[in-house]
């Protein structure tokens, strides 16, 4: 027996019946009935993801704003990233 879902056109939510109404956006009839996915056979496994060290992860140099506070340039890893959000916290006083 083929499955099918229905997927709606306006915000692409999914749902096993047709319904009037989109459950997710409330737009009425846009669901659209298509033949659902595959299913991968029973017992069968995706192949587990690889732990890859550390030192083997590149990643993009970015230019940093320095603070003027050493030790929170050291913790940030060479000052503020632009267009990033950091938050501070700490007890009061500190």
């Amino acid at each position: 027996m083929a499955r099918s879902v229905f997927t709606c056109s306006t915000c692409g939510a999914t749902a096993a019946k047709w319904h009037g109404q989109c459950p997710s956006c409330s737009d009425w009839n846009t669901l659209v009935e298509e033949a659902a996915p595959a299913k991968t056979a029973r017992g069968a496994k995706a192949s587990p993801a690889r732990a890859v060290p550390l030192r083997e992860v590149s990643a993009e140099q970015v230019a940093r704003l320095g603070t003027g506070i050493g030790e929170l340039d050291r913790v940030l890893g060479g000052g503020i990233v632009p267009g990033s959000v950091i938050l501070l916290g700490g007890s009061p006083g500190i």
